[in-house]
């Protein structure tokens, strides 16, 4: 996945450890395209899914509440 003709910049939480649960999220893509790509850090290579803003907001705030803890 590429806005346009530049690769994504991928982000991993400072709070993600070595557990190898970890989500990367492409912040610099929500201003051109309006939607958050998701992907697993593991498979840097593999697929990506877009959610809206919203839906990545609600999320990070689930995760950091504990409410999604697996």
């Amino acid at each position: 996945m590429t806005t346009g003709s530049s690769p994504l910049t991928w982000v991993k939480s400072s709070y993600s450890g070595n557990g190898g649960t970890c989500v990367e999220w492409a912040p610099d893509a929500v201003s051109a395209t309006g939607t958050v790509p998701v992907r697993d850090s593991k498979q840097s290579s593999g697929p990506a899914i877009t959610v809206s803003p919203a839906a990545f907001a609600a999320f990070v705030t689930g995760v950091s509440s504990g409410e999604l803890r697996g």
